[in-house]
């Protein structure tokens, strides 16, 4: 159980650290209600909340322009983190070299 914990605050972190990296670019975030929000990240805290700039909104169903008309709305936006599904980066802004030696740092750093 404790070994759990530890992995799970471990790897919270890093994707934390690797999310204020990405300050500035511009994401996808597709919520649990299948809305996806394209913007520029502003801010993220360690309950990877994300505060979204012009942002664009995209529907998978049609009939959700009723159920949100204020959506259309918005220029900036406050994401709870547990609403997030998942989050589409840029391919050019994620490199796999330096997420794999930052694991690697940090699981020996942690470990030792």
């Amino acid at each position: 159980a404790t070994t759990t914990l530890f992995l799970l605050i471990f790897t919270q972190m890093l994707f934390f650290s690797f999310f204020k990296s990405l300050v500035n670019k511009r994401i996808t975030v597709e919520l649990k209600n299948d809305i996806s929000i394209t913007g520029t990240l502003h801010s993220v805290d360690q309950y990877l909340n994300v505060k979204l700039k012009d942002i664009s909104i995209e529907r998978n169903n049609e009939d959700e322009d009723d159920q949100h008309p204020y959506l259309g709305c918005c220029r900036d936006v406050y994401i709870r983190g547990s609403a997030v599904r998942h989050i589409v980066l840029p391919k050019e802004s994620v490199n796999t070299e330096v997420l794999q030696d930052a694991t690697r740092k940090e699981l020996m750093e942690t470990s030792g």
